[in-house]
């Protein structure tokens, strides 16, 4: 059974960090593409995020180039959001997902899902 565990959110003031971590079982981690997406409140889930199985390629949405960082640990089964220059805008429950189709797949093609964590960026 496949399991996609967030952690790392909270509450944020404007212009701080944060680091999501998302725990990976149940799966060969280090052959998914993962990807991180938010859902903010009345709007549709978005493409935040996403990287290769090995790490080497990534992708980002152009809201959060330059200020946020995808990466993953392969030995420990880990993808992580290191999220820096929060705004406010950037509240939203952020979810984790692994897919097999690779790191450019559109957000359909993710095959596993985690619940998601909260984060709460104030002005």
């Amino acid at each position: 059974q496949v399991q996609l565990v967030e952690s790392g959110g909270g509450l944020v003031q404007a212009g701080g960090s944060l680091r999501l971590s998302c725990a990976a079982s149940g799966l060969t981690f280090s052959s998914v593409a993962m990807g991180w997406f938010r859902q903010a409140p009345g709007k549709e889930r978005e493409f935040v995020a996403s990287v290769s199985w090995s790490g080497r390629n990534t992708r980002y949405a152009d809201s959060v180039k330059g200020r946020f960082t995808i990466s993953r640990d392969n030995a420990k089964n880990t993808v992580y959001l290191q999220m820096n220059s929060l705004k406010p805008a950037d509240t939203a429950v952020y979810a984790c997902a692994a897919g097999s189709s690779g790191f450019r797949s559109p957000q359909s093609a993710y095959e596993y899902w985690g619940q998601g964590t909260q984060v709460t960026v104030s002005s």
